[in-house]
This record gives C-alpha cells, structure tokens and sequence, in this order.
C-alpha cells in the first residue's frame, strides 16, 4: 500500500554556509516573535533555483541586500578553490529575483542565469560558473524607459521580462490633488536573449496603462495580473484580474467568482491598450458580482492559474477561462486572531496540489478535488518546483530541503505465525463457499441448516467448487481455468471466456485479501492507512453488489464506524467530479446507481415514518445524504439531481399537477429532505432540494417556505424560473404572490416581473378577486379613502399596470368577431308583404295590416341558414 511521505534531500551541509543560512532560517522564523507580531515571516522572500542548487534570501529594511547560498556538484571544487559570491554593486531595496533561461552550448559551466531586479528599475545580470567557483557579473542595465519610474513586480514569460511599473504624473500636472490616483501603473514587456557573456534586451513595449497595482504572475505562455493585497481605494476594479498573452499580446478580463468573462478578447498588438476604455464593457458584470480576495496563487504547468481564496476555496482557473472549485479548507485555517496571518505556500505538480497552511502540508487531486494527504510539519516552509523531477513536491524549512514520494508502507513486526501459513487461494476460496452457503441458504425452502462442508461434499453445488478453482488458477497465474473434481464430465477444460467476465472480480477480491493482509500486520502509524484502503475497498464493493437487508445494514456500520473514510471513499466510487460551472457530475457505473437508489431497508430499520435519526440505520440513499449532509452540504442537490437521472425520474412533459405519481416507491426528494434534522438550521437546503425534485408540488413547497422566510428576491427567481413550465403551477405561483402583493409592500420592487408572469386564463374579475379575498382588515378609525404617507396599503396605482395589461387583452379578444359584424357581405332584402284581403283577416284584425308588414320585414333582415350556405 502506497502513502505520500516525507523524505529529506539535505540539511544543506552541501551548501556553501550552509550552517549559516540555518541559523538565518531560525532566527527569523522563530514562533514565538512571528504569532506575536515581532517579526514576519521570511520564506515570502525566498527565491530558489529552478534546480534547487542555489538559494536567494532578499533583504530588506533596516538592512538591504541579497544572501545567496550555493550547492556545488563537484565537491572536489569546493577545497580547491575560493568561492566567489554574489556582491550587488548597488544599495537600492530589491523587488526581486528571476531566473533566466540559459543556452545548453555554454562551454564554461555555466549553470545559472539570473537577474536581479531593483525598485528603481536598475537591473544586474549575474551568472553561476562553477569551475570558475561563484558568481560574475555579467551587465548592468536599466528595465525601463523613464528614470522616475518605480518597478512593483516582475516574472518572465517565455523570452519576455514583464513588470508592472509606477510612472510618476507628468510635469504639466497640477501639483497638488486632493485624491491620489490610483491609476498611475502601467504593464511592460520586453525581449531578451542570453548570450555567453552578455544578455541582450530588446525595446520596451507598454501594452497596458492607467491601471492599478498589479502583481504579475507568469504560466506558461500567459501572464496573470492579479489586484495588489496592499492596494488601497481600488473600489470595484479590485473585484477583477486581468489574462494577458504577451505572444499574442491580447488581455481578457476575469474574476474570483465567474472566472474569465465572455466578451470580445482586447488585443494589443497594434497600439497600447488603456485600461479605462478595457474594463468599460464589465462595469455592469463587475456591480453585480461579490467576489472573494485572492490571498495566494500559483501557475499550472498548462498555462492555468491555482488561486487561494479568503473563502476558504483553491479554486483552478483553466486555460480555457473556465474557473473550477478544487478544495475547500476548514474555516478559519487562514486567519489568525481576526486576520491573515498564517504563512502559506502553494504549487501544482502535474495533477497534484500542494498547500502548505502553517505547520500543515496538504496534497489534492486537481482532478476530483480528493484529499491524498495531509501532513503535520515540525517546521514551516515554503513548497518550489525542481524542474528536475517537476512532478514532485519539494519543500524547503529549517531543517533542509524535502521531497514528498509516494513510499511502501512496510509491517513494523512480523505477523503470527499462523498467519504466515495462510495461502490467499485457500482464504479466499472459503470466502466464496461462505458466500454461496448464505446465498443459498436464503432461497431454500427447507430448515435445514446448509453449511460449508455440505456444500464442499454433496456434489450438488457446482457453482462455488467452480469458482473457488479459477480463485485457485487466477492467484497461481495459470493460463487455463481447470473444473475440480466432479465439476465436469470431461474432467477439465479451458475456459478463458469465463475467467476473462471474472477478472475485475477477482482483482478486487485480492485486492481485498491483501488489504486485510497488511492490515493485521500494520503498526499503529499504518493502522489509519490501511483502514482507509480497506473501507475504500469494501465500499466499492458493497455499492457494486446487489444488496440485501444485511447487506445495508452492514454498509450503515461501516459509515458509522469511519465516517471520513467512506466519505473519500464515497466520491472515489461515484467517481464526484465538479464541472467548469460548478455542477457536480459522476461517472458510476448503472449497477452502482441502482444499488444507491434501492428502497431496501436494513436489517433494523425502524418502522416508525418521517425523519429517522441519525444514528440509526438508513437505506443506501439515505446514508449517502447522511454523508454529504455531513461533509458537503452544498453538493446534496446536485447529488439528488444526479441520483433522480440515473433513476428515470424525469419530469412529466407537462409539468402538470395532474401526472400520477409512483406509488410504488418514496419520491428521492423526500428520501433526501428525510435526513435534513427538524431545528430549521438547513432551510435553505431544503428549499434547493425541492426545487431540484422534479415535482410541481415540491416546488410550491419551496416558494411558499421562501415567502414565508420573507425571502421576496429568491422567490421571484423561483417564480421566472419554474412560471413558465406549466399552466397549473404558472396559475398557483402567480396567486400565491398576488396574495402577498395583497397584504404588504415588499414585493413591489418586483412587481414587473410579477405582471409579466401573469396567466392567459386569469380574467379582471378573478384578479379583484384575489386582492379582495386576501387584502387585510383596515385598522379601527382609519383615515378615510385618502391615506397618509408611509402606507403598506394595497393601492389601484399599484394594480393599474396589470389591470391594464388584462383588459387590453380581454378586449382584443372581444373584437375578434368586430370584423364579422363589420362585413361587406349581407343577405339580399326579403321583398315587402302585399296587403292582406279583408276576407282572410278576422275580425278586430283589420287595422294591423303594417304590423304583419313590420313582422314580414324584421323576419326578412335575419339571415336563413339557406342563405349562410
């Protein structure tokens, strides 16, 4: 079993005065003076070589200047001949120390080339020689333009030397203001090219101006320039870092919370780029946006960013912009009394991230945001790539220089001799004839007790006599797969199909047996390991298995017993990943999801229905909300969300309230709002959870518990997102806040929103209905129909809009039959009655001659269906 340890390269013996730099390590980084506030750490100002030969101590007030310490590789050099050391010919405060790449045809053994850069802009280039034993002076140059200029940081990208520069205001300025101005900073870059004996500067380019204090930060072949902690009166523009591609020489604009924003990338190759005229197009995304500080940072080897954030969070910024949550650390592990003062180091090794809090050295998968290790260090230290072996953490303290490496934990004593006997071919076929006794103990009819050696003798179980030969072949490494004694009629065959079907099986349970193996002979510093390794195991292959009632109960025990284990385990075995939007995803197998969502109760579960405890044994998906309740409680609706895909819960297509619903079995959601406890600390992730149930009533649940919490902003993003999805729950959602636009004033900054969400089917009179059912009770000896100011009254003003809106509709929906009605088209005029003969007209009826003309000719403006066709 492999675990990360400790390994110590040298205590810097080999070092030119090394003894010294010790004695400067302890001196200055002692306990006592750095928590109380007497001195600061000095490992921010350590610089180390690329190869780790030489180590730059920079110096600053009272005394200014530059220690270096130098490791030689022929130590017949060291007795033979004086070594020189690196002298700065100046005593101006140095802003720092960069290595420069250097050409493999340099035939005085030449193995470094650094420059020194100074705050005033005045720059020295040294080389190591080490047959010429030290260091000489190669030249002295000036970084920038101006003489007034002040350098604030400095890296190299590529062939290029970046620094952000202060220009001094102009001449022709006023000289006094009232404000500083904090945009007096500009970027630069120039060219260099190292020569034998000189290095060669190319002219400087200014590709950004009027911005603030940027620290830059060199990957691969992109430069970060992140806000300066030490900035002040920054405002907004503090909340944004800027991603420049001096190659390409274009910027992009980013931050801590959304990582790089989608807008058309700045491109600088042609004329300078001001910094105003840049950001003018994020002001709006920079008003809405709180992001977290940037406290540290680190490149990746892909030209990404690592950033340390006051939150809590490493967060990894992609090359493609996309910005991606890797580790949360315990709060407050970077503060303390009140304030950043922790010392912390961090650095990526291919997919490993080291951090350094303090006394503690953590290491993380990039991947999957996994915890590999976590180490307590004697000393505190400071982490730094060796370009020669770049995929291993190094670690320099006071003790000397480290290395972290994967190493065999090996048993401290020898195991009992009855142990030692034991072959994993016999342990493991009792494991599976123990297997197949259970196994077919619960599907027989019969009381008789089954047991191994009935199963071993009686010749009628051929399934484990089988399967405990190939255990026996696979760990001898046969090739073939022989059937013991009675299996087959042939006496033998090769079966290498089977034996193919059943290796990641068997891989696993050697797997297993070797855990449990070094785990009876593990020392107590190894027994935590290889519990881990042994829970990872059985949790793989338990939620791999079809499971039973024991089976259940077992895996409650295990999570019971280890909690932190399984949990590690847990997100090995769904394979949790956090995507580029923050979603989480998994890549499990169908058979683990459909172990994970089984309904199968454990052995003991309790009978009694609603939220169980919690020390009490859950089903599968239960105790995993259990965990991530307990761990990550943010992630729990995501992990329902993924849980309800694998399931085939989707939603119905209409979202209506009148989809049946599955009786067959409980709903995930409430599964999961199960384990949420009764105090109402986690409101919030019971709302998040019933809005992710795919349930028009689980979302009513969740609006009605944001109204009442008074959460009006949440409730109307609930309303835009979920109004639209159905007529049902559009007509209960808008009802439901037109009751409370009734009875208080809170909504009314969102009353817009609220119109727009308004149903076809809803009439004016159902509107007024609403309001007056729900309106409340004037208070005794009111003010008359006028009101004062400072009313929470409901007034028409308030309702007109949407009055309005509903009226408009309703009358165009009136005037759809206008244009029958105003036709061209009539039926032609029936012909006037003649006048009726006395004869035929009774008496008393001989005056009502035009009265039948009337009804003749108010019959004849109606149109016959003869006439219609």
């Amino acid at each position: 079993m492999k675990r990360f340890v400790l390994e110590q390269v040298t205590d810097f013996c080999d070092f030119i005065k090394g003894n010294d730099f010790s004695d400067f390590l302890k001196e200055n980084n002692s306990f006592n003076s750095y928590h109380n506030g007497n001195a600061k750490s000095c490992f921010p100002d350590i610089r180390i070589c690329p190869d780790g030969h030489h180590v730059h101590v920079i110096l600053h007030k009272p005394k200014i200047g530059l220690l270096t310490f130098d490791k030689y590789q022929i130590p017949a050099l060291i007795q033979n001949r004086k070594h020189q050391d690196l002298c700065l010919t100046r005593t101006v405060p140095i802003l720092d120390v960069v290595y420069l790449a250097i050409s493999s045809s340099n035939s005085d053994g030449g193995s470094a080339v650094l420059a020194v850069i100074f705050q005033n802009g005045k720059t020295e280039f040294w080389k190591y020689c080490e047959v010429r034993a030290g260091w000489c002076l190669l030249q002295t140059s000036d970084l920038c333009n101006s003489p007034r200029a002040r350098v604030v940081s400095v890296c190299t990208s590529g062939n290029f030397i970046v620094w952000c520069e202060e220009r001094p205001p102009s001449e022709s300025s006023p000289a006094t203001t009232t404000t500083p101005n904090t945009l007096r900073y500009c970027i630069c870059k120039r060219t260099y090219e190292v020569e034998d004996g000189a290095v060669r500067l190319g002219g400087v380019k200014i590709a950004l101006h009027n911005n603030p204090r940027y620290s830059v930060t060199a990957s691969a072949e992109n430069v970060y320039l992140l806000p300066d902690t030490k900035a002040s009166g920054l405002g907004s523009i503090s909340r944004l870092f800027l991603k420049w591609s001096p190659q390409r020489d274009a910027i992009d604009v980013g931050t801590a919370c959304t990582g790089i924003l989608p807008r058309r990338t700045t491109s600088t190759a042609n004329k300078e780029s001001d910094f105003k005229k840049l950001i003018s197009d994020c002001v709006s995304v920079l008003s809405n946006v709180n992001p977290p500080d940037i406290w540290a940072s680190c490149a990746t080897e892909c030209g990404g960013l690592v950033l340390l954030l006051s939150s809590g969070w490493t967060s990894l910024l992609q090359k493609d912009g996309v910005l991606r949550q890797v580790y949360k650390l315990a709060d407050n592990c970077l503060t303390s009394s009140g304030s950043r003062a922790i010392q912390s180091s961090m650095k990526v090794y291919h997919d490993i991230l080291a951090l350094t809090v303090g006394r503690t050295l953590y290491l993380i998968d990039t991947q999957c945001g996994t915890e590999l290790e976590k180490m307590a260090l004697r000393k505190e230290g400071v982490l730094f790539v060796n370009y020669e072996r770049k995929h291993t953490p190094h670690l320099l303290s006071e003790a000397g220089l480290f290395l972290v490496r994967r190493g065999e934990s090996e048993p401290s004593h020898k195991l009992p001799e009855h142990l030692q006997t034991l072959r994993p071919d016999s342990v493991l076929a009792e494991t599976v004839f123990e297997e197949a006794c259970h196994h077919y103990q619960r599907r027989s009819l019969s009381n008789v007790q089954l047991t191994v050696e009935k199963l071993k003798n009686g010749g009628m179980f051929q399934a484990p006599i089988s399967l405990s030969c190939i255990l026996s072949d696979y760990l001898r490494g046969e090739g073939s797969v022989d059937v013991a004694e009675g299996g087959a009629s042939n006496g033998g065959v090769a079966n290498g199909n089977l034996l193919n079907s059943l290796e990641p099986e068997l891989k696993r349970l050697v797997a297993l047996e070797d855990v449990k193996a070094s785990l009876a002979g593990a020392s107590e510093k190894e027994l935590a390991g290889c519990c881990e390794s042994l829970v990872c195991e059985e949790v793989s292959r338990l939620l791999s298995s079809e499971l039973d009632r024991e089976n259940v109960l077992y895996l409650n025990t295990v999570f019971s017993a280890f909690p932190g284990e399984s949990w590690r385990a847990l997100q090995g075995v769904l394979q949790l990943a956090v995507d580029g939007e923050g979603s989480l995803s998994a890549g499990a197998r169908p058979e683990v999801w459909k172990a994970v969502v089984t309904p199968v109760q454990p052995a003991t579960a309790p009978a009694a229905q609603g939220r169980a405890p919690a020390n009490v044994a859950a089903p599968v998906f239960e105790l995993l909300c259990r965990s991530f309740l307990q761990f990550q409680p943010a992630r729990l609706p995501g992990f329902l969300e993924l849980a309800q895909c694998q399931a085939g819960a989707s939603p119905p297509p209409s979202w209506s309230y009148e989809a049946k619903r599955s009786s067959e079995a409980t709903p995930l959601c409430e599964r999961a709002l199960s384990v949420l406890p009764r105090d109402g600390r986690h409101w919030d992730l019971e709302v998040e959870l019933l809005l992710n149930s795919r349930d028009p009533q689980g979302v009513m649940r969740a609006l009605r518990a944001l109204v009442g919490r008074q959460q009006w902003g949440r409730a109307t993003q609930v309303a835009e997102r979920f109004g639209r999805q159905s007529t049902w729950l559009n007509e209960e959602i808008f009802s439901t806040l037109l009751r409370e636009v009734s009875q208080h004033r809170d909504l009314d900054p969102y009353l817009d929103l609220l119109w727009a969400l308004c149903p076809e089917e809803l009439t004016v009179t159902d509107i007024l209905n609403i309001v007056l059912m729900d309106l409340p009770s004037a208070p005794p000896g009111g003010a008359g129909p006028f009101q004062t100011g400072g009313s929470h009254h409901l007034t028409i003003g308030l309702l007109k809009p949407l009055l309005s809106k509903v009226l408009q509709r309703e009358t165009k929906h009136s005037r759809r039959y206008a244009d029958i009605l105003q036709c061209s088209y009539l039926p032609l005029t029936a012909p006037p009655c003649q006048a009726k003969t006395p004869s035929r007209v009774g008496k008393g009826s001989a005056g009502n001659g035009k009265i039948c003309d009337q009804n003749v000719t108010s019959e004849a403006r109606m149109p016959t269906e003869s006439q219609h066709s």
